[in-house]
């Protein structure tokens, strides 16, 4: 769940307290009772609202075999840093040295018959040059040499595809990275279908976070552009708090916004980039992005000026010497002490500060 924290304030005369002086004991009816209260004004504030958010590495490659077989050697151990192309994982596969084998035996075949189809035709053309045999005798032993030839060809593919296979028996990494959870062990028979480890590469590392459709129309309206990418340029750099409260020092960058919402939860995806260059952020963790948002001309009010009733936020307004309830739509700021007020209230007007607890609707406020 999201929260709304508020970084500081610069106000014009934000509160301007024209009593400080509280009477205690109960109203009596008629009479003015002397309450400390405050003149709101407006003025300029930034907030930062929380998002829970996901981390993934720039790349994160489920490594599988391409073959199958047992695993003969595990070459890596979970959390190993790896370099592209690092050997991860040893495969025996019996099937596919059998199939080098046999293209082998192939190729030795196919270059027996070659030489064998190359010397008819050395030996008939003289012959059919002198015209002891004719030129259609000819033109067969030079099909046969062709037939031949392309039979080599082919089994010398073969031979390179067989190759080919067997070198998958080494199972390497796509990228550079670090290695997630072994999921198999020496001597598991292994195929396509099974994932054996990840690598994540989280030299740049992507948060995810999600913002409702609401939220989305108001922050993109923020910025000055015609298309969504102009519009996120010029948006602010976010901040990530990680699992443990520490926030991470270096700021990212709101990159992509998804194309559709999920109409299941109205929401839409949002990838905030950060770099990694000293590694501590890991693909899979959590945090809270901090999207901040400045606004002016808003009302700030003291927590203890309002009070509750049910699900609803009630401050008291001094009007004409009385003390009337008033529903305001308020944000609360982290330190608690001190309420955003959205609407309810106008710049201007004249609220109790203090002792709500003990007033009425339409108690006589004295000393204004």
């Amino acid at each position: 769940m999201k929260k709304i924290y508020l970084l500081g304030a610069t106000l014009m005369s934000l509160i301007v307290i024209s009593c400080g002086k509280q009477q205690t004991g109960s109203n009596q009816v008629g009479q003015p009772q002397s309450y400390p209260t405050a003149t709101v004004a407006t003025g300029a504030a930034e907030l930062i609202t929380y998002y829970p958010a996901t981390l993934r590495g720039k790349e994160d490659i489920e490594i599988r075999p391409r073959i199958d077989g047992f695993i003969e050697n595990i070459l890596i151990d979970e959390g190993s840093v790896v370099r592209q192309g690092q050997v991860l994982f040893k495969i025996n596969s019996p099937q596919a040295e059998q199939a080098v084998t046999t293209a082998q035996a192939a190729v030795t075949v196919a270059d027996a018959q070659l030489a064998t189809a190359e010397l008819n035709v050395s030996r008939m053309k003289p012959l059919a040059d002198k015209g002891i045999i004719s030129s259609v005798q000819l033109d067969a032993y030079i099909n046969a040499h062709n037939a031949a030839k392309a039979s080599r060809e082919q089994a010398l593919a073969q031979l390179k595809n067989a190759r080919a296979t067997l070198s998958w028996t080494s199972v390497t990494s796509p990228v550079n990275g670090h290695v997630g959870a072994v999921t198999y062990r020496k001597g598991s028979l292994v195929n396509s279908q099974n994932v054996l480890t990840t690598v994540a590469n989280t030299s740049t590392v992507f948060a995810y976070f999600s913002l409702n459709e609401k939220e989305l129309v108001e922050f993109l309206g923020r910025f000055e552009g015609v298309t969504q990418a102009e519009k996120l340029k010029k948006a602010p750099e976010v901040t990530l708090t990680l699992a443990d409260g520490s926030v991470y020092p270096s700021k990212g960058r709101i990159e992509t916004i998804a194309g559709v919402v999920n109409i299941t939860t109205g929401s839409a995806g949002l990838r905030a980039e950060f770099p990694n260059a000293e590694g501590l952020l890991r693909s899979g963790t959590s945090g809270k992005i901090a999207l901040p948002a400045s606004y002016s001309d808003v009302i700030i009010i003291p927590q203890r000026a309002t009070f509750a009733q049910q699900d609803k936020t009630l401050v008291y307004v001094v009007e004409e010497g009385v003390a009337n309830q008033r529903i305001i739509d308020v944000t609360s700021t982290p330190d608690g002490q001190t309420y955003i007020v959205h609407s309810g209230l106008r710049a201007g007007e004249r609220i109790v500060t203090e002792g709500v607890a003990t007033l009425v609707n339409g108690t006589k406020i004295a000393n204004q």
